[in-house]
């Protein structure tokens, strides 16, 4: 009977902790998303976390004008692709790589690193840039709640907040 009793508790603790852990990871403030996309002959696969404006000044304070952005949330951001394509007109080799941005108040610069596996922008290194791309910015009427990125119509755009940016990819 005291075999069954403790057999029974360490069940039931097993079972609450994996319960707790399936809700932390439901409740994360900037979830996991990935894009895929077939883009010419390539598929392209982008891993991102994305947050969430939660009432928060986006551009300019949260994310700082003039400073590489990791384009995302934790991670950073990585593009993979399985063939090569362009981006922004600049050529771009199959691989895996990070996405950073440089966000300003009136265009941004679209940068891809060599270096993958990275935390954020801490270790950021500007002479592992594969490329870098200059676009414009385009203001939003609505609020895009959650960081979003997208691959459409040949266009490699990034939407949050009243901010969208968009690079061609072919």
């Amino acid at each position: 009977m005291r075999l069954f009793t403790i057999t029974t508790a360490f069940a039931l603790l097993i079972g609450s902790s994996i319960g707790v852990n399936a809700q932390d990871k439901m409740a994360k403030k900037s979830p996991m998303q990935t894009t895929e996309a077939n883009v010419g002959d390539a598929k392209v696969t982008i891993s991102y976390s994305a947050p969430s404006v939660r009432g928060r000044t986006i551009y300019g304070e949260l994310v700082p004008f003039g400073k590489v952005w990791r384009t995302g949330a934790n991670e950073a951001t990585t593009i993979e692709t399985s063939a090569d394509i362009t981006i922004g007109g600049e050529n771009l080799k199959a691989g895996k790589y990070s996405l950073f941005s440089i966000p300003g108040k009136d265009g941004w610069t679209v940068i891809i690193n060599s270096v993958s596996d990275q935390w954020g922008a801490y270790k950021y290194s500007e002479d592992k840039d594969v490329l870098r791309v200059d676009t414009d910015k385009i203001e939003m009427i609505d609020n895009k709640e959650q960081f979003e990125i997208m691959i459409d119509n040949g266009m490699l755009s990034f939407v949050w907040a009243t901010t969208k940016v968009s690079v061609s990819i072919k």
